[in-house]
């Protein structure tokens, strides 16, 4: 979903950052955008260390001078039962799906909120407002507090006229589901959706693209649910 969301802000003149823990993977999104015309940088972070994200902000302002769109994207999903979840285990998942976003985010504030412009889009999951179908408690947990933390730096930063709001995807077609599902499971999981299919990653990257642009400058504290009908609220 990241590296679709990246190709997407590309094709539409974003000058963009691709930020990720696997560096050559962020390397190969990059050649991908470059090839097309686009302009990209590649940056190797954990968004868990908040040193390793403030130079991903320095280089991104001396790259491109500015930051005007944030897209938390990274995402860690463990599909274990409470009773076996442990402690590093636990840490991981919040650090990565929460602590990410908070860290990423008071980063940019500074620039964002000194221009008084400036997207913020923050990656959710259905199983912040119901439960995890593949993920276990850290995930659910996780992705709960996501959005609780979306809404409050909506309110917090609204006087500055930023932006702030969340995706909800449910099932997309991703390498996370594929890791932690078996073929009989996932089909199972398919039947259960009305639309009778998992969302691509490209349809995610589509809302993350209205988010990131004018047409949402009214929107603020929003989630928006990509789901295929699976859980409607």
């Amino acid at each position: 979903m990241g590296a679709a969301s990246a190709r997407a802000l590309a094709s539409e003149g974003a000058s963009v950052v691709v930020a990720d823990l696997n560096g050559a993977q962020a390397e190969q999104t990059t050649r991908q955008i470059v090839e097309q015309g686009g302009s990209a940088l590649a940056v190797e972070v954990d968004v868990r260390d908040a040193n390793a994200v403030a130079n991903m902000v320095r280089q991104t302002v001396d790259t491109f001078e500015t930051v005007d769109i944030l897209a938390c994207i990274a995402g860690v999903l463990q599909p274990t039962a409470v009773d076996d979840i442990s402690e590093e285990e636990w840490r991981l998942v919040v650090d990565v799906n929460l602590t990410g976003v908070f860290l990423c985010a008071q980063a940019v504030l500074p620039i964002m909120k000194e221009k008084r412009f400036g997207k913020i889009v923050i990656m959710g999951s259905m199983a912040g407002r119901a439960t995890s179908t593949l993920g276990g408690a850290h995930y659910t947990a996780s992705k709960a507090a996501v959005l609780g933390f979306m809404r409050h730096l909506a309110r917090e930063t609204a006087p500055f006229e930023l932006n702030v709001n969340a995706i909800n995807p449910g099932i997309i077609d991703t390498g996370m589901i594929e890791a932690t599902t078996t073929e009989e499971s996932l089909r199972g999981v398919i039947n259960g959706i009305p639309f009778g299919r998992m969302g691509t990653p490209e349809e995610v990257a589509d809302s993350v693209l209205f988010l990131s642009s004018d047409a949402s400058r009214y929107i603020t504290g929003a989630a928006i649910d990509i789901h295929g009908g699976e859980v409607i609220i």
